[in-house]
């Protein structure tokens, strides 16, 4: 960032070759708005964010502690005040991203109305999040700097020059709340150049970083449901690659791609794979399939045929016109989908898996990196899990297994609230503290984020609020439970209007009409009453 002094001189110097058409420009307004909008456009964001996310894997190649977290968001003032909250308590965002969930996309942005993870949503709605999370996280800048500046006003008119060199050295040393987003483009809705053109759609909104899955586009389900379909290798690498392309094209030479594998979780394919010889990666994908030998007294109308081994075989076909995998085979195919996929251009891995396990996933990821030794993954710490019920079990068995006594527990009914507060309960919820750190240490995550939190604190946060507000608690059930506890945490949109740029408006009426301005900011805004 330039030195906000530098930048004045610079405008006035600027401001002396115009003559007196320029006479009103205040050469330190305009240096204002200058550092109050450090980016200028998306492609200046994902190349900034791709710098930041290189050194961050490299970082977390050196040392497994620091591994990365990012929460998933459905509009930008959601990630605005993540960052916001992330600056205030930790004082910076190092290693904190935002990550868009094409589930919520999909639920809570399109234009049919709330809608499954299945690609039906609008696919140009994803690159417009993008753009309206970054348009919030710059809007955080300015009204964070627009602070300093009044403040840096303030401490001239008292004569503090101490003060004031302290406030211009927090100015020209700002940290922005723009991070990285790891941005989903689901199955890459349609063929390559379809994930082409909405990547470059993506990337010049600002994302550096573009999840795709190796589901088949037009049969997309959501990660944790069934009937999910995948795609030949060959097909997914020339989404990969178009997602590279878009990047390159674009001078994001750095931009990382995920290719998330949905193999765990999918016994189905809708095509069989070209292969020319043995071996090679269509014939491999296809010796996963189920398959019984054919012979001229079984085979029936429409069969499919292909040569194993010698042998005349007819893979497995459902009604549906969909082929079977055998069953036992999703650990192989998400070793061969990871190897492939690093080995074609991805830079991450994404492996959805049914139930959050760090010895499960280590399993898979010790296996990839025995070809490709620097394997990273990025993991899904879903929602649709049952974190409660599944590490309680997971402690249950491990307490079986080591011979401890468990009589007092019944296995299948761990959630209950009775539980709670048993040894068993106090060590289940320690494994999910520390599931993060162990997983990072042990299974190669460099990258954990939650898809859809705030889907579930918004409703949880709206239950609440109407069953107080609307029963016998009435205003006190917002007061008590809202709006005092905003105050008292110190949570700056209990000034909305400044949140909605009511103060920096002002600053521009200022800048822009002089004395002559009417301001919002006056002694009868209530806003005054929060201090």
């Amino acid at each position: 960032m330039s030195n906000y002094l530098n930048d004045i001189d610079a405008i006035a110097s600027l401001k002396a070759t115009q003559g007196s058409s320029w006479e009103a420009i205040n050469p330190e307004y305009a240096a204002r708005m200058k550092a109050q909008n450090r980016f200028k456009t998306g492609l200046d964001i994902a190349r900034y964010t791709a710098r930041i996310m290189r050194e961050d894997m490299a970082a977390y190649d050196a040392d497994t502690a620091k591994y990365t977290q990012s929460l998933g968001c459905w509009h930008g003032f959601i990630g605005q005040q993540k960052m916001i909250s992330i600056k205030k308590h930790f004082n910076n965002t190092d290693r904190r991203y935002l990550y868009l969930s094409g589930w919520m996309v999909a639920a809570l942005r399109s234009e049919f109305g709330p809608l499954p993870d299945q690609s039906m949503h609008e696919k140009t709605s994803v690159a417009g999040l993008i753009e309206e999370l970054y348009t919030f996280l710059r809007q955080a800048d300015a009204r964070e700097l627009g602070g300093l500046f009044r403040e840096l006003d303030s401490a001239r008119k008292a004569g503090d020059t101490a003060k004031e060199a302290d406030l211009q050295s927090q100015i020209d040393n700002h940290q922005t709340h723009i991070v990285p987003i790891i941005a989903d483009i689901d199955a890459g809705f349609g063929n390559e150049e379809a994930t082409y053109l909405l990547a470059k759609k993506m990337i010049e909104a600002g994302a550096c970083c573009i999840q795709i899955e190796n589901q088949v586009s037009d049969e997309k389900q959501c990660g944790h449901q069934d009937g999910k379909v995948t795609v030949p290798h060959e097909d997914f690498l020339a989404k990969i690659r178009a997602v590279r392309y878009a990047f390159l094209e674009l001078g994001v030479d750095d931009g990382v791609i995920v290719a998330r594998t949905d193999s765990l979780g999918a016994g189905l394919t809708k095509q069989l794979a070209v292969t020319n010889q043995p071996g090679d990666l269509g014939d491999q994908y296809n010796s996963f399939l189920d398959v019984e030998e054919v012979t001229p007294e079984n085979m029936n109308n429409g069969d499919v045929i292909i040569n194993r081994n010698g042998k005349l075989v007819r893979p497995k076909r459902l009604p549906s016109n969909l082929f079977q995998f055998r069953q036992g085979t999703g650990v192989e195919r998400v070793v061969l989908d990871c190897i492939t996929s690093l080995q074609n251009g991805a830079d991450l891995l994404w492996i959805e898996t049914e139930k959050p396990h760090v010895g499960q996933i280590a399993e898979m990821v010790n296996k990839i990196r025995e070809t490709c030794p620097n394997a990273k993954l990025v993991y899904n710490n879903s929602p649709s899990f049952n974190w409660t019920l599944n590490f309680r079990q997971q402690v249950f068995d491990a307490w079986s297994e080591q011979g401890k006594d468990v009589s007092a527990y019944d296995r299948a009914q761990l959630m209950s609230a009775e539980y709670d507060a048993t040894e068993l309960a106090q060590a289940a919820d320690e494994k999910i503290r520390t599931f993060q750190a162990d997983a990072a240490r042990e299974a190669g995550i460099f990258h954990h984020l939650i898809t859809l939190p705030t889907y579930h604190t918004a409703a949880l946060s709206t239950d609440n609020l109407a069953k107080e507000y609307f029963g016998d608690q009435g205003m006190l059930g917002y007061v008590a439970n809202v709006q005092r506890k905003e105050i008292r945490q110190g949570i700056a949109c209990v000034k909305h209007q400044n949140m909605a740029g009511s103060d920096m408006g002002d600053d521009h009426k200022e800048y822009f009409s002089g004395d002559a301005a009417l301001k919002a900011a006056g002694e009868d805004n209530t806003m005054n009453q929060f201090g």
